[in-house]
């Protein structure tokens, strides 16, 4: 990643670390929700959440692949206070969705971060346990769901605290490659027509225009907390497995191109916890700054309409 170091308005580039866009930010009292930590930029994210001092809850599918990642991560951070939990989530199955949100509403935490992290890629044409294409069940649709879920623990926690909540949706650079019309919302569980690559775009252009009208719902209520998208970067990630040929490529040029997974949560620890996002809402992030978002993505027609289409699917 040398060949990315041009620093933006922020003072980072693409370059940053997730340890160095949070150094001196202490974030004692706060609780986040990472969802996918268990590897990637989402187990990075946790980690360097953990060691500022947040108090991390992994949703994460496997149990016991958690419990090992969270030793390592105590391990890693030599911080015998940090608090990191785990608990078991599949956002492919709106039943663990709920079972997920109502153990953590009842456990009595509040909630000032949650980070929508999880997310599969440019799988071949599969339906969930909920009888929707995958990746839009699982990038999207159980995000949308887990979120509504914990609004107002957020929303409680936001005015017993008085700080700021933080919700962040982790996209991608790929939602400008959805197919034509965007979002095939008459056509989303259809074998026909489907391009893996094309659907994976969908997901995450749905990822920012889920943040966006969150943004503006949230800000219409007067709600203290703000909603964002990002962009983590290009990263040398396991997401890659279904394509070998640019898993292949991936392998031999990645480390020359791609951020590494340091770099990758750079991003969405910025957002979470730095004081420049602070009241920020609606915006999507790249490389720890402001970037632009397709004219899709800026859609507020689209935004509303992918709304009202989540909410009628995850109540039927």
């Amino acid at each position: 990643m040398w060949l990315f170091n041009k620093k933006g308005p922020s003072g980072f580039t693409a370059s940053s670390t997730a340890e160095e866009v949070t150094r001196g930010i202490d974030g004692t009292g706060l609780t986040a929700i990472v969802t996918g930590a268990t590897s990637g930029i989402g187990a990075e994210t946790a980690r360097v959440l953990a060691l500022r001092g947040v108090h991390v809850v992994m949703g994460i599918r496997d149990i016991k692949a958690g419990r090992q990642i969270k030793e390592a991560m105590m391990r890693d951070n030599d911080n015998s206070k940090a608090k990191i939990d785990v608990m078991e989530l599949d956002l492919s199955s709106m039943e663990s969705v709920r079972n997920f949100a109502k153990q953590f509403n009842s456990c009595g935490l509040p909630l000032n971060l949650l980070i929508n992290n999880a997310g599969i890629m440019a799988t071949p044409f599969k339906l969930s346990k909920d009888n929707i294409e995958l990746q839009f069940a699982t990038n999207h649709m159980g995000h949308f769901l887990l979120t509504n879920f914990l609004l107002d623990t957020m929303k409680r926690t936001a005015t017993e605290h008085r700080k700021e909540g933080r919700i962040i949706n982790v996209s991608s650079r790929r939602h400008r490659f959805s197919y034509p019309e965007g979002v095939r919302f008459n056509k989303i569980n259809e074998k026909s027509g489907y391009n893996s690559l094309s659907a994976y775009g969908q997901s995450k252009l749905a990822n920012v225009l889920h943040a966006n009208e969150l943004a503006r719902l949230l800000k219409e209520e007067g709600v203290d907390i703000t909603a964002n998208s990002l962009h983590p970067g290009a990263i040398a990630t396991n997401l890659f497995r279904h394509h070998s040929l640019i898993d292949g490529l991936v392998g031999l040029f990645g480390k020359f191109v791609m951020k590494n997974i340091h770099q990758g949560a750079a991003t969405t620890c910025y957002v979470a916890l730095h004081p420049q996002v602070k009241g920020i809402t609606g915006c999507y992030f790249a490389d720890c700054n402001a970037a632009e978002t397709s004219l899709q993505a800026s859609d507020p027609d689209l935004a509303r309409k992918l709304w009202e289409y989540t909410s009628d699917l995850v109540q039927s």
